[in-house]
């Protein structure tokens, strides 16, 4: 019963995360000449150039780099992602037709724009869920590279080039104060995000200590194509046990601890690791 809970609360707080994104984008963003970055940033220039529904949009950009995210990440992943970016669009949507105006700066409205944003899609990453394509190109890519080269790298550099590319589209085809505003706007949200989900973008180490190792290993292996670090430990209760020490992207981490939790008796702990050196 606690997980039906635990799983219904995770819905609707995405939900929630979705709606406050849409509102931010729409009602004070939009009107202060900013927009939203990632593949939501490329939906709305694609509707300022061509004037075809936003929420449409918004669904065409997503939906190539999501049906790769549910290949890669699992079906609970791909339920949220999908979830999360079904409840934005309708939020799109419900606030387009919604009469709203802060009466003050833009600087001040887009600041306050990118905090509501970076502060909803805070509510979606922590759940689980997902309505930004560039993360999920980000982390295809982490992936690849560590499959042909052995090397872990974080999705922070991947973002930022990604997003680069969205506000120089913006300077290009739109005007210089649109791609100056949007470019706060990033700013801020990170910002937010990365207080509330401990720098999402980054590499984690996930720490488990068990009895019984052999089935996790399997299990990461086989449903996460990754390896583990295995060493001999001793608890003062426990006795001899054996610690695993394997190294994720945040969107890993979510079906790292389903693994996880299908496996009673570990201790396990997550840390965020800035740089691996070799």
């Amino acid at each position: 019963m606690h997980h039906i809970i635990e799983k219904i609360t995770s819905y609707l707080l995405i939900v929630a995360g979705a709606l406050m994104a849409s509102f931010s984008v729409i009602c004070i963003l939009i009107p202060n000449d900013a927009i939203d970055y990632g593949t939501a940033g490329i939906a709305i220039i694609i509707n300022k150039l061509t004037g075809f529904n936003l929420s449409l949009c918004v669904l065409l950009v997503f939906l190539p780099f999501w049906s790769v995210g549910v290949w890669l990440l699992g079906k609970r992943f791909a339920i949220k992602a999908l979830l999360g970016t079904a409840a934005y669009t309708v939020g799109l949507e419900i606030f387009e037709h919604i009469p709203f105006e802060i009466n003050t700066e833009h600087f001040l409205a887009v600041a306050f724009g990118g905090a509501i944003l970076g502060a909803g899609l805070s509510l979606i990453l922590r759940f689980g869920g997902c309505i930004d394509g560039s993360e999920i190109f980000a982390n295809i890519i982490v992936n690849l590279v560590e499959r042909k080269t052995g090397k872990n790298f974080s999705m922070t550099s991947i973002l930022i080039l990604f997003n680069a590319g969205v506000y120089l589209t913006v300077f290009v085809l739109i005007n210089r104060n649109a791609a100056m505003m949007s470019l706060l706007v990033y700013v801020v949200a990170t910002a937010v995000i990365n207080h509330f989900t401990d720098h999402f973008e980054a590499i984690k180490q996930v720490t488990i200590i068990t009895k019984h190792p052999e089935k996790l290993i399997a299990q990461i292996k086989d449903e996460l194509g990754k390896t583990c670090t295995i060493m001999d430990s001793r608890g003062a209760i426990a006795g001899e046990n054996k610690t695993l020490i394997c190294y994720v992207t945040y969107f890993e981490l979510q079906k790292m601890r389903e693994i996880i939790s299908a496996n009673k008796g570990t201790f396990s702990t997550v840390s965020t690791v800035d740089e691996i050196l070799r």
